[in-house]
């Protein structure tokens, strides 16, 4: 049986000003490492002989009806813009539309040069294709919305970052790799008529019930809000917010130097190339919005009427900041037992985290142990959890059933940072049963685990991880 997948590609049928078309390069010794069957179901892919997909996934062969391209798209770079990036290292094979009538990307990572490479190699090494690929699979598990992994590959070459590592391919799922980027890149070339396309051809794949393109910037900015605040519930930092790297489908999409917090504190950040904190975990909802206004701005640029075009897209930016307030209270009023909203529960939630911070609470096991037993002894003083529980007891007695919401909205297991680092150290040495074991049980996140229950530990002392990196 060969790998059969149902092609229907309908963004290689715009113009080829939107992307470069682009084979993937071939490797020297394709490998399976592995493959993700559920996913593979969903999208009405059907799996061959092993070696067969090795060859497929690492870019040697090609499937019957894939169109492989690279896509353009430029953007903001901790702020400063970038006229031309593009997929310097992917190549977008293809769309499906699975089982449950939704049409994703198929596209493979670390598969070679392109024009939009500029200085890269085009290539992956193992440790990011790792990390991406059990992050985002542990996200989805999470209920948060993400690009997905459906394949992982070595490619039996070396990589050179800062010294020779074994080379690897990601096989990335996506509703679509539309970027607030890729609709910058035409607004500031001036290209109005791809713009208008773009913008057509998000609304009819994304947000069909959108009017026009401020209904487009409506729908982006809801989705980008109940995103940001799946992050934040869950301690996660992105680390990398820039315009190219924020999917208009409202997905987390570039895995590369994010993070799980485990101590909670607000202005914490991992990512090695974020020196002065842009992207810190607080700073992540005024971030988005940042970003929203930077595809505000590209959509105006098509407006007859400029003036109005300002003027609403002005509204729709402005009101961004509720609508994450709004998001983020719905999410941690539930971490703590709350489905019905009441005027305290924000000084309530907002106490608790204060208190966490300053005594080095770790996220997540404190929110979980909240639904279970001995939340106070996450706290180097418990008795400054004591001084908060007494009013969370009280708020609880108006509430349902609150020990079940907060078992459903408080994960036991995340991929915390040292765990998903030796996961890939092993891996490095020829190992991948700490990488299959992590996603077996970040599979079922907020189930308890007996077997696992080393996995929720913090890092002892000299197993923290301080700094994260980009991979390229």
């Amino acid at each position: 049986m060969t790998l059969t997948i149902p092609f229907d590609n309908s963004y290689a049928r715009l113009p080829d000003g939107f992307f470069a078309r682009q084979a993937p390069e071939p490797v020297r010794a394709p490998k399976m490492i592995a493959f993700n069957e559920p996913l593979a179901r969903i999208l009405n892919v059907s799996s061959g002989d092993l070696q067969d997909m090795a060859e497929a996934f690492a870019g040697n062969t090609l499937p019957e009806g894939a169109e492989p391209l690279a896509q353009l798209y430029s953007g903001h770079q901790f702020g400063h813009y970038n006229p031309q990036l593009g997929d310097g290292r992917a190549v977008l094979l293809g769309e499906t539309v699975g089982t449950d009538g939704i049409r994703r990307d198929i596209q493979l990572k670390g598969s070679g040069r392109t024009p939009f490479s500029r200085q890269g190699d085009g290539r992956a090494w193992l440790g990011p294709v790792l990390r991406e690929y059990v992050v985002s699979e542990a996200m989805h598990a999470l209920g948060i919305p993400t690009t997905r992994a459906l394949a992982a590959v070595e490619t039996g070459e070396i990589v050179l970052r800062e010294g020779p590592m074994p080379g690897a391919v990601l096989t990335r799922v996506a509703h679509s790799h539309l970027r607030v980027g890729t609709f910058q890149v035409f607004a500031a070339r001036g290209q109005l008529d791809h713009l208008r396309q773009l913008i057509d051809y998000a609304i009819a794949r994304h947000y069909p019930q959108a009017d026009g393109p401020m209904g487009l910037l409506r729908a982006v900015r809801d989705a980008q809000a109940r995103l940001i605040a799946g992050w934040m519930s869950v301690g996660f930092i992105h680390g990398v917010m820039n315009t190219d790297n924020c999917a208009i489908s409202g997905e987390t999409i570039d895995y590369g130097p994010c993070a799980f917090m485990d101590t909670y504190h607000p202005n914490t950040v991992y990512s090695s190339i974020d020196r002065m904190g842009r992207y810190a975990y607080s700073n992540q909802p005024d971030i988005a919005v940042w970003n929203l206004a930077q595809l505000a701005t590209a959509l105006i640029q098509q407006a007859e009427d400029k003036e109005a075009a300002v003027e609403e897209a002005t509204e729709i930016v402005h009101a961004m900041p509720d609508l994450l307030q709004d998001n983020w209270l719905r999410r941690f009023r539930a971490k703590i037992g709350l489905t019905r909203a009441e005027d305290g529960d924000l000084q309530l939630i907002s106490d608790l985290l204060t208190r966490m911070a300053q005594n080095q609470a770790d996220f997540t096991n404190t929110f979980r142990a909240l639904g279970g037993s001995a939340p106070r002894d996450q706290f180097t003083d418990p008795e400054a959890f004591d001084g908060w529980a007494e009013g969370w007891q009280a708020r609880l007695q108006r509430e349902a059933d609150p020990k079940a919401t907060m078992q459903s909205a408080n994960p036991a297991f995340i991929p915390r940072n040292h765990r998903v680092e030796q996961m890939i150290q092993a891996a490095v040495q020829g190992d991948y049963a700490p990488f299959h074991r992590l996603n077996a049980v970040l599979a079922q996140p907020y189930t308890d685990q007996p077997d696992a229950a080393e996995l929720m530990n913090p890092p002892a002392s000299d197993e923290v991880v301080s700094a994260t990196f980009c991979g390229t």
